[in-house]
């Protein structure tokens, strides 16, 4: 199974999720940026979705990736990191998206300080997945498959 005409699943990530390994490893474990990219690649060839990785310190340019997306229908999963509980312009972004979106967390927001249990990416996603740790990634992108096998 493969994305309608070859197009690629973005996954997308937010601030400070390029230090993974270094950034609180009680939280978010030790394993690297380049460890989360090589699996999610990974997990695409599984899945048959090819598969594109990109990280950005910057709010701006996460949302011009999803408007790209929107603009070519691609389906995302999306760490919005910290962006998540108040970026409301990536959340007007998202709102005109053409295909899956699936929210992602390494963490369980839920459980963590009272600011991150509110997410302004979730009523706009088609669900969202967290406290797995990486394989967060992996399920989000199962769910994106499955989405897209759904799909008329």
């Amino acid at each position: 199974m493969s994305t309608p005409g070859g197009r690629r699943v973005l996954v997308l990530n937010g601030p400070n999720l390029g230090r993974l390994g270094k950034r609180e490893p009680s939280v978010y474990g030790t394993a690297t940026y380049a460890d989360l990219v090589e699996l999610c690649e990974s997990a695409g060839k599984e899945l048959g979705l090819p598969v594109e990785v990109r990280q950005t310190e910057y709010e701006g340019e996460l949302i011009t990736w999803v408007h790209e997306a929107c603009d070519e229908g691609l389906p995302v999963v999306l760490n919005a990191g910290a962006l998540t509980h108040y970026s409301l312009a990536l959340m007007d972004a998202l709102k005109m998206r053409t295909a899956p979106l699936v929210e992602v967390h390494i963490s369980n927001i839920a459980a963590r300080e009272g600011f991150r249990h509110e997410s302004v990416i979730t009523p706009v996603a088609d669900g969202i997945i967290a406290g797995f740790g990486f394989t967060s990634y992996t399920l989000a992108l199962r769910a994106v498959a499955g989405l897209l096998k759904d799909s008329p």
